[in-house]
């Protein structure tokens, strides 16, 4: 594998990169690799706003906010005639880091949107008026392919798909390679797949070396060269609300999403 080494720090900000974290089946680690990618960004002196765009709130909550308590979440931006983006991003305790966030209400954001003219944009118009304050922008969709997926895709520079080593999770991928190409075709011509990020590997099974091979043979140079390793201190660092950089910033885990931010970084998809 490549050694990436460390970025060198900006002397400005801005204006953002916008990355889809996206793919249609749940618990293949988007929230996990969102969150941890965003903090070793953040490490490298990276301005970073993660998007919480699932209703669950998973990535708000990992990172300790509190959904039940929120005056406001992306569900109010979405909908309001003048969205006042900036009221509704939180501070996290990482510096660097913020989150759009995000709790149940964001269920009926698919129903009320539509009816809405260019229903698709709505997102790109809540992110233009924040683009310039951060580097990178990562938002973390719901797995579906439905309205809201399609506004991060719409909204996006570049696609990041977490792939978990198994032979069904790798089924889904053309299907959702397919909706980019739709997007891309209709709604967004700058969109493009950064990159397929194998998750939850464990390289004692051949299954899991398997099917890695087999995504390297189907997308090529679109498999990233890092891969992230299977680990129970990942959910051990989400109940801890903290990215596992800080959570255990010794462990391999850490080690592999530091490493994923630079190969971003050093392909020019997180610069």
């Amino acid at each position: 594998m490549p050694v990436f080494s460390a970025p060198a720090p900006l002397s400005t900000h801005g204006p953002a990169r916008i990355i889809a974290m996206c793919n249609q089946k749940g618990g293949v680690g988007k929230t996990t690799t969102t969150i941890n990618v965003a903090a070793a960004l953040a490490e490298y002196g990276r301005k970073v706003l993660i998007v919480d765009f699932d209703p669950q709130g998973a990535a708000s909550v990992g990172l300790g906010v509190s959904t039940h308590d929120l005056n406001a979440t992306i569900y109010d931006l979405l909908v309001a005639a003048r969205p006042d983006t900036r009221s509704v991003i939180q501070h996290t305790e990482f510096s660097g880091l913020d989150i759009l966030p995000a709790n149940i209400d964001l269920s009926a954001a698919e129903v009320q949107l539509v009816g809405e003219v260019a229903r698709e944009s709505v997102l790109s118009r809540i992110l233009r008026d924040v683009s310039e304050d951060y580097d990178v922008i990562l938002i973390d969709c719901q797995p579906s392919l439905g309205l809201l997926t399609v506004n991060a895709l719409t909204a996006a520079h570049g696609v990041l798909i977490p792939l978990e080593c198994e032979f069904f999770a790798l089924r889904g991928v053309a299907l959702l390679v397919e909706t980019i190409e739709k997007v891309r075709d209709r709604l967004n011509p700058r969109l493009k797949i950064d990159g397929i990020v194998a998750t939850m590997f464990d390289s004692r099974t051949l299954h899991a070396r398997e099917v890695i091979e087999r995504v390297h043979q189907a997308f090529g140079d679109s498999l990233l060269h890092t891969v992230i390793g299977r680990t129970v201190k990942f959910p051990d660092a989400s109940v801890a609300a903290e990215p596992i950089t800080r959570f255990a910033p010794n462990h391999a885990g850490a080690q592999a999403y530091r490493q994923l931010a630079r190969e971003l970084i050093a392909r020019g998809d997180a610069a």
